[in-house]
């Protein structure tokens, strides 16, 4: 390159360095001096990644003191360049030597760019223009934030996220029975709202045990990184701000917390948009006396907008506490309980036209009389008509039966606050099998047994019965020098179930994490079976390790044993079989035991194995489940309540051998389990399991999102995108690539991409059974930050390519501009919806003519063929005459399109929105449950989005020039 010491260049790679100044060639290398900075750099003058800087006649241009002029004339002497021109405001002719020209002078506009030689890789250009598309397509899908979690598409769960997670500000309780996961649709509810804008701040409100399990849930299936807050954390908070809650977005804590009266103050203070109660059972309410637990709730939920209530508990155990719930999410809707009672009456004949619509049958008279009572401001008849004819056809009928059991289900219930599905309504569950297999207890536990009750004075009775059953645990305590492993024949069962199962993978679990230590101690040095340990010891990343080599099919470990934490949030169930070496004492948990495997979505029945001590309290608490409750076999939704009241019974019994006692006990608590199972069938809501699983509306919602999953272009686009961005990607078989920063990576750093790598797939069964691994969709930070990366860098806007084609004269020239049309608006306002970032594709002949609608861009890509940066500079710099009005007429053609799509947009938008606050006016005339915060909401928006389509302007963002070529 032929330098000359004053000569101004940018450097390639370091643009924000502003324009360099040669201060020293010698021999090979060259040193250039950026006074915008204060740096030098020395280059290789063969390959310097440098652009020489000439500007050219019209370009206008800034002297080192601030004036500026329009280039007429560029002189070079000496192989240095002086402008001539007009000064811009005196108008008098000046010239400007180019080693006074402005130090921060940038090259951000792609035609700046284009016209000083900065010119990219063909294949850059066509990596931007399709992140631009990939961003746009995001923005204006329908399901933004429910492709990306690593959760199974199951309907129910999908539709209850879709129906709620776009509402502003939801105010719902989520009540689906134990194992159809209620924390799931929740976690969508809140990845939608976080995408969508909806909601920015969230508190999370769980029991204290539950905190770990939320945290671990939101970060491996919705990649959403909350801070568990306690008392100490906060106290940390104190010195960065008066408010320890401000530090952070999302934010997981547990009531104790909030039972201070500071940190509830403080929480009340915190601006969240949404707040989540897990466990929300637990808030008891009365007329006269709220719980404590319930007060800190309904202070909170007065202050935050939007409110999630989860439960598993069937209103059918208490109609007091189920209305308190209702009047946590609305205190106007919900005001008096037995207003609430006499309204739940009427809804028998709803429930029963409900039904009947999702028959095949004629209806009766008595349901077409209920129908055009139930929805007397519509004309029904017609659609009567067409379901009782016989010669209609019956994908007509369908349609008909459907539109009026939806406007049923829009205009009558608590549907719209008030989601439960019940096991009988959702179908897809395995089966249970229990097996109890009796041990002779060893005489060194009986020892223990005695010598631990002559020391257990200050214990609680619960305590002792824990105790009691873990006696390995109390073993441990009386004698720390002899291995409990090697005399409990427990665990000689153990090792011949697994010898026996060779070929099947087994979850073992237990209460303590001791105990699950030594039993793989056990199985490994006894027998060499390969099994891996799981427990609240370890860190995330430990964890997804064991599991992953559980889940593994070839060479991965054959049992999994976990301690009481294993059964909570982690999904196993590519396992079916079961082994519960002790029992809980509390029911909740041992569901959530099972819970691990039987889960809807689990292709096998499951096999649950209890190997347990004879005569021990753990038989007498196995009896308790299996006769009283019968929780191994079927799921036990009144179990806690059960328990709440047969407890004292129960721990009584756990410490004596007295059998007319336990008699009684599972006589008395298998007669009340027969009145709850009674009454809870009896008052199953129809109408509210018709709306909770959506039917075939959730069919069709996923139908769509499979389809999504199965988009291999998406695949073959972020792939590429990682290539460009300098990724390293080594395929590992199984779905899955192994991602690794290296040191050629077009940019410093990728947030999100750990220094030592990650494993990535796209496959989402496989992503399902390996919390190992990141599972890739278009909402995945990985994706989200490499399109930010490209689209907010200047990489791919400038291009020069050649395009052969004999039928074409040689040397003609298109220039292919993208614009991107946007408009400034907070997310919150959802304008994205309607006008998102758009990217507008304008080809111009020579004479201006815009050809974008005749020769679609893939087509034309594939025809050209890539220039160096120099040869294309020179081209550049040869078609300047031609170029510079070319874009005027670029920016006419593409402004053309933009008042066409903000005229598209506003239509869209009005329409879609006047129908939504049209149909919302409709049914708050019918059903109360419509709060007039939502349509406030609409109309507002409305007011809001037409004057931000106001302000949308153009923006070029990338630009291409091709010329024609006979070589």
């Amino acid at each position: 390159m032929p330098f000359a010491l004053g000569q101004r260049w940018i450097s390639d790679t370091e643009s924000e360095l502003g324009l360099g100044t040669v201060v020293q060639t010698e021999g090979r290398m060259v040193t250039l001096m950026f006074p915008a900075t204060g740096e030098n750099r020395m280059f290789s003058r063969e390959e310097a990644p440098l652009t020489r800087v000439i500007f050219n006649p019209g370009d206008a241009i800034e002297s080192g003191e601030g004036w500026s002029l329009t280039v007429s004339e560029v002189e070079e002497k000496n192989k240095l360049v002086t402008y001539h021109g007009v000064h811009n405001e005196t108008q008098e002719p000046v010239s400007l030597r180019e080693t006074l020209l402005n130090h921060n002078i940038r090259f951000n506009k792609p035609q700046d760019r284009l016209f000083a030689g900065q010119i990219d890789r063909l294949e850059r250009f066509g990596i931007r223009y399709q992140c631009q598309q990939l961003r746009h397509q995001l923005a204006t899908s329908d399901l933004l934030g429910q492709q990306g979690p690593r959760v199974g598409l199951i309907p129910h769960q999908q539709w209850i996220a879709n129906e709620v997670g776009r509402r502003f500000a939801p105010r719902v309780l989520l009540a689906d029975e134990v194992g159809l996961g209620k924390t799931i649709e929740a976690g969508l509810i809140i990845h939608q709202q976080l995408l969508t804008g909806r909601a920015e701040r969230i508190l999370v409100i769980v029991p204290d045990t539950l905190r770990h399990q939320w945290l671990v849930e939101m970060l491996r299936r919705f990649n959403l990184r909350f801070s568990v807050f306690d008392e100490d954390r906060c106290v940390e908070a104190y010195a960065d701000n008066d408010n320890p809650f401000y530090t952070e977005q999302l934010v997981i804590c547990s009531l104790e917390l909030l039972r201070k009266k500071r940190r509830l103050e403080q929480a009340i203070d915190a601006d969240w948009d949404l707040m989540v109660v897990d466990e929300a059972h637990h808030l008891e309410w009365a007329q006269d006396k709220p719980s404590r637990a319930y007060q800190i709730v309904e202070s909170l939920s007065q202050a935050v907008p939007g409110v999630l209530l989860l439960t598993a508990t069937p209103d059918q155990l208490g109609r007091q506490s189920h209305f308190a719930r209702l009047r946590l999410l609305d205190p106007d809707r919900f005001y008096d309980y037995q207003a609430f009672l006499n309204e739940e009456e009427s809804y028998k004949d709803v429930a029963d036209a409900a039904e009947a619509l999702t028959g095949r049958d004629k209806l009766p008279d008595s349901v077409i009389n209920s129908l055009t009572e139930l929805l007397s401001e519509k004309d029904i008849q017609p659609s009567i008509k067409m379901i009782q004819a016989a010669d209609v056809d019956e994908e007509q009928q369908h349609t008909a039966r459907n539109e009026l059991l939806q406007e049923l289900l829009d205009r009558h219930g608590t549907g719209r606050v008030l989601y439960r599905n019940s096991r009988a309504s959702v179908k897809g569950f395995p089966k249970r099998s229990f097996s109890a297999h009796p041990q002779a207890i060893p005489e060194q536990y009986l020892t223990a047994a005695r010598v631990s009750a002559m020391m257990s004075g200050n214990q609680t009775e619960q305590q002792k019965a824990q105790q009691a059953l873990s006696p390995e645990k109390m073993f441990q305590a009386f004698d720390a020098s002899t291995q409990w492993w090697k005399f409990d024949p427990r665990v000689d069962w153990l090792i011949d179930f697994l010898k026996e199962h060779k070929s099947k993978k087994v979850l073992i679990i237990a209460s303590q994490a001791e105990t699950a230590l030594s039993l793989e101690e056990a199985l490994r040095t006894r027998e060499g079976i390969l099994a891996t340990v799981f427990h609240e010891g370890m860190s995330i990343i430990e964890r997804d390790k064991a599991g992953a080599f559980f889940a593994q099919e070839e060479g991965g470990a054959q049992a999994l044993i976990c301690s009481e934490i294993g059964s909570e949030g982690r999904n196993f169930q590519f396992a079916s079989h079961l082994v519960l070496f002790d029992l809980p004492l509390n029911p909740d948990l041992l569901e959530q035991r099972i819970g691990r495997l039987d889960r809807i979505g689990q292709k096998n029945d499951i096999e649950i194995h209890l190997p347990y001590l004879k005569d021990s309290a753990q038989e007498r608490l196995m009896r308790w489940y299996h006769e009283g409750l019968n929780s191994f076999e079927l799921t036990c939704p009144s179990g806690h309540v059960l328990f709440q009241e047969f407890a004292p019974a129960l721990i009584e019994v756990l410490h004596s051998d007295d059998e007319q006692a336990m008699t009684v006990l599972l006589n008395q608590t298998q007669t009340k389990y027969k009145e709850l199972k009674q009454a809870m069938e009896q008052g199953r809501d129809k109408l509210l399991e018709i709306n909770s699983h959506g039917g075939e509306r959730a069919n069709a919602l996923i139908y769509r999102l499979v389809e999504q999953d199965n988009d291999t272009n998406l695949i073959g686009s972020v792939i590429r995108l990682w290539d460009i961005l300098g990724v390293d990607q080594e395929d590992r078989g199984e779905n899955s690539i192994i991602l690794r920063p290296t040191e050629h990576m077009m940019f410093p750093t990728y947030p999100g991409l750990p220094e030592d790598g990650v494993t990535v797939t796209f496959d989402r069964e496989t992503a399902l059974s390996r919390d190992d691994m990141a599972f890739i969709s278009q909402e995945h930070p990985l994706v989200q930050t490499g399109l930010d990366l490209i689209t907010g860098s200047e990489t791919g806007t400038t291009s020069v390519a050649i395009l052969k084609n004999k039928a074409l004269p040689a040397g003609t020239i298109f220039l292919e501009l993208i614009y991107m049309a946007d408009a400034s608006a907070p997310k919150s306002s959802q304008l994205y919806r309607y006008l998102p970032p758009t990217p507008i594709r304008v080809l111009l002949d020579k004479n201006g003519g815009n050809m974008a609608d005749k020769v679609d861009y893939s087509s034309f890509d594939k025809q050209l063929s890539a220039v160096n940066r120099h040869i294309g500079s020179k081209l550049v710099n040869a078609s300047q005459p031609l170029l510079h009005p070319l874009f005027a007429k670029g920016e006419a053609h593409a402004q053309e399109a933009l008042d066409k799509l903000v005229t598209q947009s506003r239509q869209a938008m009005t329409q879609q929105l006047t129908s939504e606050l049209e149909r919302l006016e409709a049914l708050k005339a019918v059903n109360p449950n419509i709060r007039e915060e939502e349509l406030d909401y609409v109309r507002n928006q409305m007011q809001e989005l037409s004057g931000y389509m106001d302000e949308s302007l153009l923006q070029l963002d990338a630009i291409r020039m091709v010329l024609v070529s006979h070589a």
